[in-house]
């Protein structure tokens, strides 16, 4: 989830789809698109790794599943937040939902606290469908974002190592979403990336709605409730390279402030993220 730059229009009264186009790969572009259908997962997938969080409230997130990233010192975007592993700003909520809370507490020395949960060194997978359904929080300066690192970031670094953010979202604007994927040569301020937006007065604070990539070797589709958005291949790229053919990991969590955006609003803690499923499946057929 690394600082991005996303420019768009809203577009009430129809669901809108915008295509962005970095500016460090030629002249920044923003267009509207008609929305395009993708079959859900069916007879042509079949899941390989969920993790539907049933469990008694309070209960801590399934350790053969999951780790935490735990720390505070802003996470490379200005960050505001010391994540940890506590069940205060990570746990189950007894209705089959993981709740990943962000609280204005001192802290560490920080004056919030939140949750960054990942699956490095327990699933690590290279192309599939990744999915999550989530409620996102509303309030200026949340950040919460499903997004997967490559594997070899302790070897190669990042942005080398690849990034690919499923969804990401500014509690400001809580009719959008965003996806984006980052390497060398179009990362930080200058990813692929696109945005979907809601209908009319939606907002992604209402409900649930799920978030999904479809990634094969020479493509990446990313999704909201099965529309297709956004769509990169290598050919975007031109002379820059296409580091999505490893193994990478996923993350989950929720972010207060930083580059992205801005400074919170103190009178929206306690904020939660409620994740009713993470699922990652492949193609049915596949070796």
């Amino acid at each position: 989830m690394s600082q991005t730059t996303h420019r768009f229009s809203r577009v009430l009264g129809q669901a809108a789809v915008v295509l962005l186009s970095a500016g460090a790969l030629g002249s920044a572009a923003c267009e509207t698109a008609d929305p395009i259908p993708t079959e859900p997962p069916g007879e042509r997938w079949v899941m390989v790794w969920s993790d539907e969080f049933e469990g008694p409230a309070g209960q801590l997130p399934d350790a053969t599943k999951w780790t935490f990233d735990v720390g505070g010192g802003g996470w490379g975007n200005n960050q505001l937040e010391y994540d940890t592993d506590r069940p205060e700003n990570a746990s189950l909520d007894g209705e089959g939902n993981l709740a990943i809370t962000a609280r204005a507490e001192s802290y560490q020395g920080n004056d919030y606290t939140s949750a960054r949960l990942k699956t490095q060194g327990l699933f690590e997978r290279a192309y599939g469908r990744f999915e999550a359904r989530i409620q996102l929080p509303l309030g200026a300066g949340l950040w919460p974002a499903f997004w997967l690192l490559g594997a070899d970031i302790a070897e190669v670094g990042w942005p080398e190592c690849g990034e690919i953010d499923v969804m990401e979202y500014r509690g400001q604007e809580p009719w959008a979403a965003h996806g984006a994927m980052h390497g060398p040569g179009y990362s930080g301020g200058d990813p692929l990336s696109g945005s979907f937006l809601l209908d009319g007065d939606d907002t992604f604070a209402n409900g649930f709605h799920t978030f999904a990539v479809e990634w094969d070797p020479s493509r990446v589709a990313w999704s909201v409730d099965g529309t297709v958005y956004f769509v990169a291949t290598p050919t975007q790229l031109g002379d820059r390279r296409w580091v999505f053919n490893h193994p990478f990991f996923i993350l989950v969590n929720l972010a207060v402030g930083g580059n992205y955006v801005g400074p919170p609003d103190p009178s929206v803690f306690p904020a939660t993220m409620l994740v009713d499923y993470v699922r990652v499946f492949e193609r049915a057929g596949a070796q």
